[in-house]
């Protein structure tokens, strides 16, 4: 079992087994098991909507003896709190699973936390690097040599703007 803790401050339990597959089966039409495919981590990291709702499914005795609503819970997640929770559920799905199963997730979800520290770090990179300047700096000295009124620089003006004098309004 693994913790997080929500934006209201609130300690959740992350436990994954048979029944907690089950409720997210049914509550949020996810199934849990297709992590071994590799695409439901795609879907959960790419849509914090629904990894809020599949972390809410396997929270929710705990919610319920909290009376805490699903909505009371998705507005307490954000920020720290998804990543926190998106730790807890990972891990704790992956000890679900026998060893050989688990060997191969833990290396998998390994090698997902090295892709994202390493895209966030090259973005870092990028955001620092004195050339993006430049080319911002440059981009808007282009849009401010414009003539006033052509904000969109080159760009041709739309056919659907002119209008054929000889055309029926109609």
């Amino acid at each position: 079992m693994k913790t997080f803790v929500d934006n209201a401050g609130r300690t959740w339990t992350v436990a994954i087994n048979v029944d907690a597959i089950k409720r997210v089966r049914d509550l949020a039409q996810v199934n849990l098991l297709e992590v071994i495919e590799g695409k439901l981590l795609e879907r959960l990291i790419g849509d914090p909507v629904l990894l809020c709702d599949v972390i809410y499914s396997v929270c929710k005795p705990e919610a319920d003896a909290k009376n805490i609503t699903d909505v009371d819970f998705g507005r307490a997640m954000a920020g720290d709190a998804i990543d926190g929770a998106t730790t807890a559920l990972l891990e704790d799905l992956v000890d679900f699973f026998p060893q050989g199963r688990r060997r191969v997730l833990s290396k998998a979800l390994a090698k997902l936390k090295q892709f994202e520290t390493a895209a966030l770090n090259a973005v870092e990179i990028r955001l620092e690097s004195p050339e993006l300047e430049r080319q911002m700096a440059a981009q808007l000295a282009d849009l401010a040599a414009s003539p006033p009124g052509n904000l969109s620089g080159s760009a041709p003006e739309s056919s659907a703007s002119t209008l054929d004098p000889g055309a029926s309004a109609n």
